[in-house]
């Protein structure tokens, strides 16, 4: 019981105290789960985080499913699925009881324009985070360039840009293991 408490906690801390969505959990998440509790592993986090951006659903929920279900099955995915989004419930009821005062608060409004610029470097810092991790030959450069360009400038819809990515990372190590077999004999 005791370990489901601590998945519960742990999530429900970065939860409510990180704002931005899933991009700007990354840093407490890495702080959190891989040096912290020591549950997962920083490519377990980058692997479950690139999951998360092809499945249904909030990437930060599907991370805390995701850790919840290798600790502890799946009573740990729905308790830290629960901590993870008891902090938002918690926080969307009070603002709802309170809309009316706080739309019109000027002060409110300019606090908001600072986060969103601190939420912006956040983002910054969790790119930069994955791209020292996950670019790592040229192939996955190559890749990540492909996937920028045809995201900025078509309209291919970006679950089609993942799907395009993942069958050309399987092409390329199937062809280079080959490659490589031809080359030993």
């Amino acid at each position: 019981m005791k370990e489901f408490w601590e998945l519960y906690f742990a999530f429900f801390r970065i939860g409510g105290l990180t704002f931005g969505g899933g991009l700007t959990m990354l840093p407490m998440l890495k702080y959190e789960l891989v040096e912290k509790k020591n549950w997962i592993t920083e490519e377990e986090l980058i692997d479950c985080y690139a999951i998360g951006q092809c499945t249904p659903g909030i990437i930060a929920v599907n991370t805390a499913t995701f850790v919840g279900y290798k600790r502890k099955g799946v009573p740990g995915g729905i308790v830290s699925t629960l901590g993870m989004v008891s902090p938002s419930v918690l926080i969307i009821t009070v603002v709802a009881l309170f809309l009316e005062q706080f739309m019109d608060n000027i002060w409110l409004s300019h606090a908001l324009m600072g986060v969103r610029g601190v939420v912006c470097a956040l983002m910054l810092n969790t790119v930069i985070t994955l791209a020292k991790k996950s670019l790592v030959s040229k192939v996955t450069w190559g890749i990540c360039m492909l996937a920028f360009l045809l995201s900025m400038l078509t309209n291919i819809p970006l679950i089609m840009i993942v799907l395009l990515a993942g069958t050309v990372g399987v092409l390329m190590e199937r062809f280079g293991k080959k490659e490589e077999k031809g080359k030993n004999e």
